[in-house]
């Protein structure tokens, strides 16, 4: 068998790998588009492997070695991607680039906004009608 068969279906597995991470957006299949990569991969150090006549097989033990952290990453992977399913609803990439809570965070920054606003104007004007100083009240809206 010649060295160009193998070699040329590790490449097409590797590019459709390729274009599945840069173009899916739901995260389970971008898992998948990386383990075709690993697939590939792993075809051609299997091939080099025949093709060189090594005796010691150090392609099919990498090979070995190579499959075994795949599997470890897909397991972690997936176990991350149901984690923020469960949490956000959506495993669209897309969607979770940022990491804090999305209602929690906007309404946090929203009354941050608004009382910083008011403690510029509560520290030019003498006296508030609360007793609390500007101070006091952006300390009690982080919290």
């Amino acid at each position: 068998m010649h060295l160009a068969y193998p070699a040329v279906l590790a490449a097409l597995l590797f590019c459709i790998g390729l274009y599945g991470v840069l173009a899916r957006r739901n995260a389970i299949l971008v898992l998948m588009s990386v383990e075709l990569m690993l697939n590939a991969v792993n075809l051609n150090l299997v091939a080099f492997d025949v093709w060189l006549r090594d005796t010691l097989h150090s392609g099919q033990a990498l090979t070995l070695f190579t499959i075994a952290v795949a599997a470890a990453e897909i397991g972690i992977g997936l176990a991350i991607v149901l984690a923020v399913h469960r949490n956000r609803g959506t495993s669209d990439i897309d969607r979770l680039r940022d990491t804090a809570e999305t209602d929690e965070a906007e309404t946090l920054t929203d009354t941050a906004e608004t009382d910083t606003a008011e403690t510029d104007d509560a520290e030019t004007a003498p006296g508030q009608a609360d007793g609390k100083t500007g101070k006091t009240k952006k300390a009690e809206a982080t919290t």
